[in-house]
């Protein structure tokens, strides 16, 4: 399995569900439920370290560096992130009511109660909640962000390397097992019909918006360099497939970088941006995240309001900026708001991770993409600001 990347690892655990689920006696199915349960429990325990791990030292390194150019990109970035959000959320309300008609589990009182139970569950009680998570994070990071000495960014620093080794020793490579799990215990349910029905349409549209929001962010980057559009993402593509196969931002930032710079911006704005970028601007993710979220509460006979979720959105802005630059790490950093602000439980938190990696590498390609056309603006705005080496930004 490890010579496959994540997606069709993904793609081969829903269908060996599938498939397992329709034939398998009750005690197979009990026992990987009995997994999920486990892994379930360790997520939750996880969530809240992965907050403090990914957003108190990314906040803090934000706080220092480049002065105006930061600021102008970052706030680019995260109206960019806002934007996004709100596209896929008035196009989920619009494409919804007909895409998802008669899909749902508004037949059951509680869709937990037609699946097997484990055989047995271990609690892991996280070491505080998400909310206080959340709070921490962001005091130690603002903390962080106006104290002068490194002492404490470095401790940090090094916390969120262990966080990332977690999510890619432990979380990533189990996460195949635990969504084959909930597929063979759903298919053993009569409910994989629904949740089939709604990955293929969502697919299908998130990928759609993705596409439309690049031609928009490009157009507003055409627009203020005075050249093409459409030859500007022309000259993108290369980043675009190359994060469709490593699903990695960080991954392809030599990538990005090199043909940032043919879009026309300053050498040192390029080389300045496109790094900081990789971490904080993930529009395609978010467009995913929301479109994702929103399936999953229609799926389960939510209605979903504009005021839910737009503070939803606003928040999940600032929580991308915590986001690794891995496969599954924009779902991973947003677990937490899921949780708090949208009210997701253990079985909707893994159909939200089940959704969102099946198309992981389209929103990752999104997000590269996009970095071209903010460098692009970043460099316009900031007129004939320099960069000096030392106040560049790299992503991790």
């Amino acid at each position: 399995m490890k010579k496959f990347s994540l997606l069709p690892r993904i793609i081969l655990a829903i269908g060996a569900g599938i498939v397992i689920g329709s034939v398998s006696p009750d005690w197979i199915i009990k026992l990987f439920a009995t997994f999920n349960g486990l892994f379930g429990n360790f997520l939750g325990f996880a969530i809240p370290l992965i907050i403090i791990g990914f957003i108190a030292p990314g906040i803090g390194t934000m706080g220092r560096g480049a002065g105006k150019l930061l600021g102008i990109t970052t706030s680019i970035a995260y109206v960019s992130t806002v934007i996004a959000g709100l596209v896929a959320f008035f196009s989920a309300s619009f494409l919804y009511p007909t895409l998802l008609k008669n899909q749902s589990f508004k037949e059951f009182e509680n869709p937990e109660e037609s699946l097997l139970a484990p055989f047995f569950k271990v609690d892991m009680p996280p070491v505080m909640g998400v909310m206080t998570a959340l709070l921490l994070a962001f005091t130690i990071g603002l903390g962080l962000a106006a104290l002068k000495s490194d002492a404490l960014q470095n401790v940090m620093n090094d916390f969120r390397s262990i966080i990332e080794k977690l999510i890619n020793a432990i979380i990533i490579p189990l996460l195949p097992i635990h969504i084959f799990g909930i597929f063979a215990n759903m298919t053993h349910a009569g409910q994989v019909g629904d949740i089939m029905a709604v990955f293929a349409k969502v697919f299908v549209m998130i990928v759609a918006l993705h596409l439309i929001y690049l031609l928009f962010q490009y157009s507003a980057a055409g627009a203020v360099s005075k050249r093409n559009p459409l030859k500007l993402i022309k000259e993108m593509l290369p980043a675009y497939f190359t994060a469709l196969g490593t699903q990695s931002s960080a991954s392809t930032i030599p990538v990005t970088l090199k043909h940032a710079k043919k879009l026309g911006a300053r050498e040192k704005v390029a080389d300045f941006s496109i790094p900081l970028l990789a971490t904080i601007h993930l529009s395609g993710s978010t467009i995913t995240l929301v479109s994702c979220a929103i399936a999953v509460m229609v799926l389960q006979g939510q209605t979903v309001g504009f005021m839910t979720i737009l503070p939803f959105i606003l928040m999940l802005g600032i929580t991308m900026i915590a986001a690794p630059g891995v496969p599954g790490g924009a779902v991973m950093a947003a677990l937490g708001l899921l949780e708090t602000m949208l009210g997701f439980d253990s079985m909707m938190l893994s159909l939200m991770i089940a959704l969102y990696l099946a198309q992981d590498s389209f929103g990752t390609a999104c997000n590269v993409t996009g970095d071209g056309a903010i460098t692009v603006l970043a460099d316009k705005m900031s007129g004939n600001d320099t960069i000096s080496n030392k106040s560049a930004v790299k992503a991790s």
